[in-house]
């Protein structure tokens, strides 16, 4: 993984990542890339950016996912086959079904309500039957 960062006054700079293991979820390609977002806004000490671009390489597709023995290493959550990359997986192949059966908009980061303004009705009435 790749982040590319530059400044309003046109510098850049570029942070990457090579990762031992293979990589499934969303949420932790995400992890990764504000963690060498962070570094390289550390190590510039910039407050603003004007770019950034996150770039992914060595993408493949795999239909199974190998589990591996819990051996509570160092960054042992970011691997696949663990407890927690398990559900990780699992978690976002049911995003996708959601969003292949539904549409891309039917499943959206939280941070995402932001731009409705509010929840949307049909959600609140699900919630005040609950």
């Amino acid at each position: 993984m790749t982040v590319r960062i530059r400044f309003p006054d046109l510098k850049a700079i570029t942070r990457s990542t090579t990762l031992d293991a293979p990589i499934s979820s969303t949420p932790i390609l995400a992890r990764i890339a504000e963690d060498l977002v962070r570094t390289g806004l550390a190590d510039s000490g910039a407050d603003q950016i004007s770019l950034l671009a996150i770039s992914v390489s060595s993408l493949v597709y795999e239909e199974a996912l190998q589990l591996e023995l819990p051996f509570h290493l160092d960054g042992e959550e970011l691997r696949p086959g663990t407890e927690e990359g398990a559900a990780r997986w699992a978690a976002d192949r049911s995003v996708d079904a959601i969003r292949e059966r539904f549409g891309r908009e039917a499943v959206g980061y939280a941070s995402g309500f932001d731009r409705l303004g509010s929840v949307p009705d049909e959600f609140r009435e699900l919630a005040e039957k609950g």
